[in-house]
């Protein structure tokens, strides 16, 4: 230990002796460091980590196993399993103590005007208690509370939404909080470290299943026999293992579905769905779309960050290269006077290990910022995101072991240079170090190759993401993206009947129309690319049955001047009008992909087809009008037959409507005239707005996460790769002075100087950027799946990334090189 002290002094001293090295060293480290550890520690938190309950490893989730397709309404990020599945699952499993339901959802609070969501919770009674979780302010719900007399059910709310929804008051308990305009009476307060059993989100109010009917009125999903909605997770019995509880699920599953089929399914609807299969999952990191949405990317941004790392120890052991030059005359007399080539190993490896440490602390505090920039970068307005970025054991050691890892990358190739020269031969040196040879040149070459090699592949992943989120960002969706507003305005509570809704909606958007600076305005079921969608067997023809399987198209109702609200261009035939209503002849409008599958390219209007919904076949539908294609649920997807109806001609309308206004005016303006028109028409509505092209972009986020970080990985290999050239070719300067002087005495012009020094720049940089094109073919077939519109070998990328850095790397030679032609030649043989 005294020894080990002794050693951290005296690398202190020596680090302190060059400061600008120090500093240089310290914070390439903490780049490399922190960018690897703040991806890792966002990996950490969403896939390793377990949920904060009492025994995560008993948890386990059920679900159907390999489902392939399924039938129904689906209203929820996890739509599992139905309720009817539900209750069936919680009466006949024998491997679990304890089994709960549960599903997000989205709970307005705002008594009314403008629509104020926090995040909720649907829970079965069973959920807290199998969790083991307990509250810190009054009690959590029960079994007592789910059950028929919802009427008086209770709601219980997170630690932070208490603190700062009524500022951590004890008095709480017992209030009144309206739920989409229902009172529900708070009973109980969670743990701050319970967020719920979803990764990536936190829950500010929890009500019991029972109470879903309550809230969500005739849009219940918990009647409906195929409604999907939930998910199930349950606590395994001691001695049972999650094979034998799969085991016992599946010797159940037939009698769970064969009484669960819905009757409104087909033939080969309800076939399909008695042949599923309940399974038993690991459970105890809980359920995550930020895990299915993130983690491949997030592994694959890890591997980038790697070879970032790998670049800046490139770097530092040219520069411990250079340093162990300078270093010798002092190895060489200690092992004069005794020391062992072990110790002095010892010594300079201590020295290195300060330097990795100091970079790693550095990175480590980095890392934490950049995880919450990560974290906030993914987050939206709507969808906030909640991650808990401790630092754990796993996030330690990972830290540790890259500040190990890079210390014997750095730091042994120039220990064993500084000890291996024999002491007589280095005292006899008058001040020039031994290190002048070729061999320590190739060493050096072979680290600024490598550098060049790994930043090609990272220059090459960089352009390939931003590449495919241009094209993203350019693909004609159908229709205009920017100057849209969403108002969403809710009628819910005014209990219109189906006659009224109709006018009623129409009052809505003929208030919206008159506002000043509004171009056009339409209704739409379903906005596009807002990742909901509903799709429906297709009949072509006015009767019969087609063979095979019936085909399939996406639907959407919308009232006249939707396509010119969204500037979407009319083909053939014409728009929805005042004609197309309730009793007139069923209409539709459909996209050229419908032309194409099922027109055989030709002009479709006129046509006829009927809908298949469930068991139920719809008249015939008469085509009026052909329009572009568009994207339906998103930019990623290929041109899907679309069909649209008029709103005005369904049977059940909505108790909201969704208005899409298109204006080039001021937004605030827009909102207050729509607030303005809505309240004109009724005082007491529900208003949602959002804008469509930021609905857009936030649907664009793995893309731009990708796109952001490769290319910020890209910019620092590059930089770094260009210093380590710079050193190299310096060095070589600087080695051959004396030589460059005696060519320029007998008459080598500037040119021939040039000309020589550049040859190896250029070499180095042939060389480097030969094996990075094979290096990132390599990595490149890892990024197939999430590029768009780019394939991983695209030649374009790679003679673009060769070619930026062929220039920042001859760039990086200049300096040395122009330093080289303005040598005296007398003034380098004096000082030979």
């Amino acid at each position: 230990m005294q020894t080990l002290w002794r050693d951290l002094g005296y690398a202190l001293r020596m680090l302190e002796k060059s400061p600008g090295f120090t500093a240089v060293a310290v914070l390439t480290l903490a780049l490399g460091i922190g960018a690897n550890t703040a991806i890792f520690q966002l990996l950490d938190a969403v896939r390793l980590r377990t949920l904060p309950v009492k025994n995560p490893e008993q948890i386990a989730k059920i679900n159907i196993d390999h489902r392939n397709g399924a039938s129904g309404s689906f209203t929820s990020r996890y739509a599992d399993l139905t309720y009817a599945q539900w209750e069936q699952i919680r009466e006949r499993q024998q491997a679990f103590s304890s089994v709960f339901s549960w599903g997000p959802s989205l709970f307005n609070i705002s008594p009314s005007g403008e629509v104020h969501n926090v995040q909720g919770l649907w829970v079965s009674g069973e959920f807290f208690q199998t969790l083991g979780v307990e509250p810190v302010l009054g009690r959590v719900l029960t079994t007592a509370d789910d059950g028929p007399n919802c009427a008086s059910a209770g709601a219980v709310i997170s630690y932070s939404f208490w603190k700062h929804t009524f500022a951590g008051e004890n008095s709480v308990i017992g209030k009144t909080l309206l739920i989409n305009r229902h009172p529900f009476e708070i009973v109980g307060v969670t743990p701050a470290d319970f967020y719920g059993v979803e990764v990536g989100r936190y829950f500010d109010v929890a009500v019991p299943l029972c109470a879903e009917p309550i809230i969500d009125g005739e849009e219940s999903q918990l009647h409906r026999a195929d409604g999907w909605w939930l998910s199930v997770m349950g606590r395994l019995k001691p001695g049972w293992t999650i094979k034998q509880a799969a085991l016992q699920l599946r010797s159940i599953s037939p009698g769970i579905f064969e009484a669960t089929i819905p009757p409104t399914f087909n033939t080969d609807q309800a076939k399909h769905y008695s042949g599923y299969v309940l399974g038993a999952f690991p459970g105890d990191s809980g359920a995550s779309t930020l895990r299915r949405d993130f983690e491949n990317p997030l592994w694959f941004l890890l591997g980038l960050a790697a070879l970032v790392l790998l670049i800046a120890s490139a770097n530092l052991a040219n520069l411990m290269l250079a340093r162990a030059s300078t270093r010798e005359k002092e190895m060489g007399m200690r092992m004069a006077v005794g020391a062992s080539r072990g110790r002095l190993i010892r010594q300079l490896f201590t020295e290195n290990l300060l330097l990795a440490g100091m970079g790693a602390a550095l990175g480590g505090l980095l890392a934490h910022s950049l995880s919450q920039i990560l974290v906030a970068f993914l987050s939206t307005q709507n969808d906030p995101l909640f991650v808990d970025l401790g630092t754990d054991w796993r996030v330690l050691g990972f830290s540790a072991a890259l500040a190990c890892s890079t210390c014997v990358l750095f730091g042994l190739a120039p220990a064993l240079r500084a000890t291996s020269v024999a002491p007589g031969v280095v005292l006899k040196e008058s001040g020039r170090g031994t290190t002048e040879g070729r061999s320590p040149f190739s060493l050096r070459r072979i680290l600024v190759v490598s550098q060049i090699a790994l930043s090609l592949t990272l220059l090459v992943s960089a352009l390939l993401f931003t590449g495919s989120l241009n094209n993203l960002a350019k693909v004609d969706a159908g229709f205009r993206r920017d100057g849209i507003l969403v108002a969403d305005i809710d009628f819910t509570a005014l209990n219109l009947s189906n006659e009224r809704r109709l006018s009623f909606a129409g009052e809505l958007l003929n208030q919206v129309k008159a506002i000043p600076g509004v171009d056009a305005a339409a209704i739409a079921e379903i906005v596009p690319l807002s990742g909901n969608g509903e799709n429906h067997d297709l009949l072509l023809g006015s009767s019969g049955e087609p063979k095979g399987e019936r085909p399939v198209a996406a639907f959407n109702r919308v009232s006249p001047d939707f396509f010119r609200t969204l500037q979407t261009p009319m083909l053939a035939g014409r728009d929805f009008d005042q004609h197309d209503v309730a009793g007139a002849p069923y209409r539709a409008i459909v996209t050229e992909e419908f032309a194409r599958k099922f027109a055989g390219g030709g002009n479709p209007v006129g046509m006829t087809f009927r809908i298949g919904r469930m068991r139920t076949i719809t008249p015939p539908y008469e085509i009026i009008g052909l329009v572009k294609n568009s994207k339906y649920s998103a930019l990623r997807d290929e041109p899907e037959p679309i069909i649209y109806t008029s709103t005005a001609q369904y049977d059940h309308p909505d108790t909201d409507a969704q208005i899409l206004i298109r204006s080039n005016g001021p937004m605030a303006g827009l909102l207050a005239g729509v607030k303005n028109a809505a309240n004109q028409v009724h005082p007491d509505l529900d208003i949602n707005f959002y804008a469509f092209d930021k609905m857009i972009q936030n649907g664009l986020l793995r893309d731009r996460l990708m796109a952001a970080l490769s290319g910020f990985f890209g910019v620092l290999a590059a930089v770094l790769a260009a210093i380590g050239l710079y050193g190299v070719i310096s060095y070589i300067v600087a080695t051959r002075r004396n030589e460059i002087g005696i060519r320029m005495a007998l008459g080598a012009s500037r040119r021939d100087v040039i000309s020589t020094i550049l040859q190896q720049t250029l070499l180095l940089l042939l060389c480097g950027v030969a094996i990075g094109v094979l290096l990132a073919l390599a990595v490149g077939r890892g990024a197939g799946s999430l590029l768009f519109g780019l394939k991983p070998h695209d030649p374009f990328t790679f003679v673009a990334a060769s070619a930026l850095l062929l220039l920042v790397g001859l760039f990086a030679g200049l300096v040395p090189v122009y330093r080289a032609s303005r040598l005296d030649p007398m003034v380098a043989l004096r000082h030979e």
